[in-house]
């Protein structure tokens, strides 16, 4: 378990928001080397259902087919689409067994859940040991606190957020995780389902427009940082006591 959970913090964050009507499901993108492309972070589950990982993808994929043979069933069975708590539920199940037994090794990765159903949005975290939780917004992943700050700081103003407000503070708390990182449409995933709007995974068109405004934000804020001048003791005569270590 220890390593399983050490696998999710060690993955590229991935958060998650929530307000009345939508959810939004953001991450940043690692590349292994310059030459080859990013890696994908969030996946479809279902029209009303999504997922952001942190940790291993292989693991990823493997919940993520189960995932969505279990909705696909449903959707038969029952004609409509399956409740976001129950699939929830079911995955924390399958994460639980495999830490039963000595011939298989707990899933090396955290999701985040978020789905619209009758019972309105919901954004759900799993954990390796078969743990589920429910948030109104989380982070997970390397550096994922510095974003859970933001969330804390913000979270009054969430559930009566736009659609577009609600991005920019998935983007502001992403970026404040990837500080060192300038956000780009080619470094960040982000998706949005809600009422009246089908899960959908946003392309660089939707997202330009919003990475361009957290650009500004951050030279702005770069460029009202004052450097911090030392006072330095002076010596007898009024000269400068310097010390060489």
């Amino acid at each position: 378990m220890e390593y399983a959970r050490e696998a999710v913090k060690q993955g590229s964050v991935a958060l998650g928001v929530v307000s009345k009507t939508h959810v939004i499901l953001a991450a940043l993108k690692r590349s292994h080397h310059e030459l080859a492309s990013h890696q994908e972070k969030i996946f479809e589950i279902d029209s009303n259902m999504g997922i952001a990982i942190a940790g291993l993808t292989s693991d990823a994929r493997a919940l993520a087919t189960y995932m969505r043979v279990e909705c696909l069933n449903h959707r038969f069975n029952h004609g409509h689409p399956m409740v976001t708590g129950r699939l929830v539920g079911q995955v924390a199940t399958k994460h639980q067994q495999r830490t039963m037994s000595s011939s298989s090794r707990p899933y090396g990765v955290g999701l985040l859940v978020g789905g619209y159903d009758r019972n309105g949005p919901h954004l759900y975290e799993t954990d390796p040991s078969g743990l589920y939780t429910e948030y109104h917004a989380i982070a997970i992943g390397s550096r994922s606190q510095s974003a859970r700050t933001y969330f804390e700081r913000h979270l009054d103003a969430f559930p009566d957020a736009s659609l577009e407000e609600l991005v920019h503070h998935a983007l502001r708390a992403l970026q404040g995780s990837a500080s060192d990182t300038v956000l780009t449409v080619e470094n960040v995933s982000l998706a949005v389902v809600g009422k009246n709007y089908q899960f959908k995974l946003w392309g660089k068109a939707d997202l330009e427009p919003y990475i361009t405004t957290i650009a500004a934000e951050r030279a702005a804020s770069a460029q009202n940082e004052e450097p911090v001048v030392e006072d330095v003791p002076m010596g007898e005569g009024g000269e400068e006591k310097m010390e060489v270590e």
